[in-house]
């Protein structure tokens, strides 16, 4: 038996339908379920298995739904869509619904034949979504074969997972601790990138030479680089890691047919050479273009894209971008502002004193150093810096410091020494250097053993442990007990892992709270997440914390008396800088308490940056800083340092790093003037001061030059190359395919309701219990809900964004929850024998005053045949669409109604009862003439053709190279999921509406 049936047809094959692909050959059928994804695509052998033509059966009119059951039914159709026949073949499939700013991205890559970008949007704003996007429709288009990540070894995982969940893409982890394990499962001869089709690949471990050539030979199609600002400097302050990363990149963008994706919130980094290096990467004729002429500004708005949040919180407005109305109008709810509070101790006697003592003994070692040569000054030097920064920290930290031997101790040279020591002391805010920044580094310098003079200050550190010999721990209680009244979830960032578990430690039942005057109490878990642990550890730590004070708040609610106040569960994270960067918390936490001081505020904004981002459900931000204002050393670098770098970012509205030669100066001369002090006393430390206030005033000059020059390559280098309209266009083309969330939430919640389930409302969408919904219902959702929340009835949340958090479903048309939903809905509509409640069915009578005379509503379902350009030539493939039509008077006489009168009929209300056999009756004669209106579905599925033919065309921009051999051709005949006819309500029953009425 030979294959007869074309691309789009039906057919029926294993007891259910399947839509013919054009990959199908004379003796295989390759199969879609009908509304299915790729994924449900399989292989059948007519020879072999029973295959016949199939054609949609029309909807019976002995099953008859009430009045929300065309617009259910429809919902529920366009919720299951996976293969939609718009330009955005992957929209359809993947787990996110994107903001409308981030179709931005995507609609410049799709108007190039080989994709080069930098994506460079600020922190928080979503980035990795906008790469993905990318990455997950060059895939579904046939464009990319295989995907390549490259980041850092602390974010693989998370954007194994972010790749996994919401895009789809499964990807192997390719680090230095799984490459042993991966290559032992190869075939001789065969590459760990030739056998994984998709990876995500630690950047330092394949930039080494050993592993560089075989990746560079074996590379995918597609390859996204992370924290892209890594991989160049400038010229002349290159590192050797740079370099190798360059190399990399360099062989990587070397085939001119590979896509190239470079992501970094901070593609200048203070330097203009670095920039132009970068963008080299991803054209090399942007390495050299004028960007003050108009043509190198073309050239670079293809393939730069920059906004910061002030540009995208309302990105489509009525009168900021021309909208014809304010139907897509969308604000995207980033936290408003940072409340910054700048809290003081003191040190207490003891404390102080041994600070003095410490701070002399580094004075006199310094000075003494000094004299013997420039290698032992050196190495003094740092010595001194990680004693004083680590006595600033905590008693426990401190006592770790005064016993380790410094990690400069062994450097040969004076240049070595600086490698060794500056990388913790000045804060380094390069991703790929954070493992490892949070260690102790030792501040013994000589060779004194046991009895090193430094011993005996460890000894007094570790006796003042505990709130009364530390102000400072004292002082992080008192805030984190008035945060926590406030309802926030704070993380306490230290610059060491001693401190931050030192801090935990002491933490732990000390910030509980009593109900009182109408509030509840609380009840606080504390966790730490240092380096100690790795990056999977971490997440699963902290996911840990928050499972147990949601528990907290859950058994308290619960409560087994009832006339005991309500006691919440509440969370505090105490981490390392470990933390600053990677793993995003808006989710769990709220507020952030700098405990610690960086040396460098762009780690300040890092960290405040895991919080304050994209799906945060707070409006405002807490940050607070503890300082010392007594120690010598914080309130300085308060002052000229990060007080300075927060006025500017809410100047600019962005962030500026601080200069990395003048911020060293600075930091250099505040430790010389307070070393100075403690030898030689206030009035001889005069120059030490003036030296400091010198520096000072060189930072605060070439960080207003750097912030100029910020300002001005914001405006010039400002996204031009898609107008907000044309986005507007296209996210409305999105949403009459697919549907919008105003859409999805009604969808979910009517649904539930018919479906007995259990709702409660919440600040952000509702709850539902299913427990008591119908087995087909509860089967479905088992594996998205998990067991408990489906069979014990516990409350399983659903939130108004597509933000949520592990265990959260969101409100959009892809989340696995709402595609289980709507498929049981959709099912249960075309079977009429499933058991319990069926929200949906495929026909209805209602008698309504919004019509004059009967008007009759079709769902109908197209399939279209693409034929789209691609780099190899062209390619088929099969989607499908659906349409709400609707025409007056019987259908051989039909006349036909536009789209938005249709629409409007599911808004309908019943205003009379409608007798059943009348309704029964009344449908069977429509159903019955359905033939008649077969010419008229064609014509319009063809009318259809052509407006997606022109929106495919519309999406790759005026380049004729991608635009030909674009066609769409509609698949006859359309099937008719639903009638739906509405009758003119009698006068006197439309005056007052009949509770009781609606479809029979």
């Amino acid at each position: 038996m030979t294959s007869t049936y074309a691309p789009g047809s039906l057919v029926s094959a294993r007891d259910r339908e399947w839509v013919v692909l054009p990959e199908s050959a004379t003796d295989m059928l390759v199969l879609r379920p009908l509304g299915g994804s790729d994924d449900d695509v399989t292989a059948i052998f007519p020879a072999f298995e029973q295959v016949s033509a199939a054609t949609f059966d029309p909807p019976s009119p002995d099953d008859l739904g009430n009045a929300q059951a065309a617009g259910l039914l429809r919902s529920a159709l366009r919720i299951g869509f996976r293969a939609g026949a718009g330009p955005f073949r992957s929209l359809a499939g993947i787990a996110v619904q994107p903001r409308a700013y981030q179709l931005v991205p995507l609609l410049m890559a799709l108007r190039q034949q080989t994709v080069r970008m930098l994506i460079s949007d600020d922190v928080g704003i979503g980035k990795t979504v906008e790469a993905g996007l990318i990455a997950s429709e060059l895939l579904a288009q046939g464009e990319a074969s295989g995907l390549a990540v490259l980041c850092s070894p602390a974010l693989a995982e998370q954007w194994q997972e972010e790749l996994r969940t919401k895009f789809n893409i499964d990807a192997e982890l390719v680090l230095a601790s799984t490459a042993s394990r991966l290559e032992r499962n190869l075939d001789l001869g065969q590459s760990l990138f030739d056998k994984h089709k998709h990876v995500i690949i630690s950047t330092d471990f394949i930039k080494s030479t050993r592993h560089r050539d075989d990746f560079v030979r074996y590379c995918p199609d597609l390859v996204i680089v992370d924290e892209a600002h890594t991989c160049v400097a400038a010229d002349e302050t290159r590192s050797s890691q740079n370099q190798l990363r360059h190399e990399l990149l360099q062989k990587v963008s070397a085939d001119a047919r590979r896509h190239l994706l470079l992501v970094t919130a901070t593609p200048h980094s203070g330097k203009e050479s670095a920039f132009r290096n970068l963008l080299g990467l991803v054209n090399p004729e942007l390495a050299t273009a004028d960007f003050d002429t108009k043509a190198g500004r073309e050239l670079l708005a293809r393939h730069f894209v920059q906004r910061k949040r002030a540009d995208v919180r309302q990105y489509l407005t009525r009168e900021g971008d021309g909208l014809a109305d304010d139907s897509l109008a969308e604000e995207t709810a980033f936290p408003t502002d940072r409340h910054f509070k700048d809290e003081k101790y003191k040190l207490t006697s003891e404390y102080r004193s041994l600070l003095d003592e410490a701070i002399a003994y580094a004075g006199e070692r310094v000075e003494r150093a000094g004299a013997a040569s420039k290698r032992e000054s050196r190495i003094a030097w740092w010595s001194a810096i990680a004693m004083l920064r680590a006595l600033v920290s905590s008693p426990r930290a401190a006592a770790k410091t005064l016993r380790t031997r410094s990690v400069t101790a062994a450097a040969e040279t004076a240049a070595e020494a600086d490698a060794l020591g500056a990388p913790s002391a000045r804060d380094t805010v390069d991703t790929d250097q954070l493992e490892g920044i949070d260690t102790a580094p030792g501040a013994e310098a000589d060779e004194e053993g046991e009895q090193h003079p430094l011993h005996a200050l460890a000894e007094r550190a570790q006796a003042l442990e505990g709130p009364a010999g530390d102000a400072k721990l004292k002082a992080l209680v008192k805030h984190l007990k008035s945060l926590l009244a406030e309802g926030y979830n704070p993380i306490v960032f230290c610059h060491y892992i001693d401190t931050a578990e030192y801090v935990a430690e002491h933490l732990e039942g000390k910030l509980n709270g009593r109900a009182k005057e109408g509030r509840p109490g609380w009840r606080t878990s504390v966790r730490s997440v240092t380096g100690t642990l790795s990056p999977q550890q971490r997440v699963q730590r902290i996911e840990e914390l928050a499972e147990e004070a949601a528990a907290e708040t859950e058994r308290r609610a619960e409560g087994e008396n009832a006339e005991a106040p309500v006691t919440e569960g509440r969370r505090v994270l105490v981490a390392t800088d470990c933390l600053s960067e990677g793993v995003n918390l808006q989710h769990y936490f709220d507020a952030v308490v700098h405990y610690d001081l960086a040396w460098n505020p762009t780690r300040h904004d890092q960290r405040e940056g895991r919080v304050d981002r994209y799906g945060q459900k707070r409006d405002e931000v807490r940050v607070i800083t503890l300082y010392g204002e007594d120690n010598g050393i914080d309130g300085k670098v308060l002052e000229v340092l990060i007080r300075k770098y927060r006025q500017i970012r809410k100047d600019l509205g962005i962030a500026v790093s601080v200069p990395d030669e003048s911020s060293s100066g600075v930091t250099d001369a505040i430790v010389d003037w307070l070393l100075m002090r403690s030898r030689e006393g206030e009035q001889e430390a005069l120059f030490g001061a003036d030296e400091l206030s010198v520096k000072t005033d060189e930072l605060d000059a070439e960080w207003k030059s750097a912030a100029e020059r910020e300002k001005i390559s914001r405006s010039k280098y400002a996204q031009r190359a898609i107008h907000p309209e044309e986005v507007a266009r296209e996210v409305a083309a999105v949403r009459t395919a697919l549907g919008g969330s105003d859409e999805v939430r009604s969808f979910a919640e009517t649904s539930l309701r018919e479906l007995e389930a259990l709702l409660r409302p919440a600040a952000d969408g509702f709850t539902a219990d299913v427990s008591g919904s119908p087995v087909g219902l509860r089967d479905a959702l088992a594996p998205v809900l998990g067991p408990a929340a489906v069979e014990e009835g516990k409350p399983f949340p659903f939130r108004d964004t597509a933000a949520v958090a592990r265990g959260e479903a969101a409100l959009v048309r892809t989340d696995p929850a709402v595609g289980a939903l709507a498929s049981h809905v959709l099912d249960a509509a075309l079977d009429p024998k499933t058991a319990g409640a069926r929200p949906a069915r495929r026909s209805g009578v209602m008698r309504t005053a919004a019509v004059a005379k009967r008007t009759t509503l079709l769902l109908v379902r197209y399939r279209f045949h693409l034929t789209l350009p691609s780099r190899h030539g062209t390619r088929k493939l099969v989607a499908e669409d659906a349409r709400m039509l609707a025409f007056q008077g019987a259908p051989e006489r039909a006349e036909w109604l536009g789209h938005e009168e249709a629409l409007a009929l599911l808004e309908a209300t019943a205003d009379a009862n409608t007798d059943p056999e009348a309704a029964r009756n009344t449908a069977a004669r429509i159903i019955d003439g359905l033939p008649d209106v077969t010419g008229h579905l064609a014509e319009r599925g063809r009318e259809l053709a052509e407006e997606l033919a022109e929106s495919h065309r519309r999406v790759r921009g005026a380049s004729g190279e991608i635009r030909r051999g674009l066609k769409v051709e509609a698949q006859e005949p359309a099937d008719v999921l639903g009638v739906y006819v509405y009758l003119p309500a009698p006068a006197a029953a439309a005056a007052v509406s009949t509770p009781a009425g609606g479809m029979a």
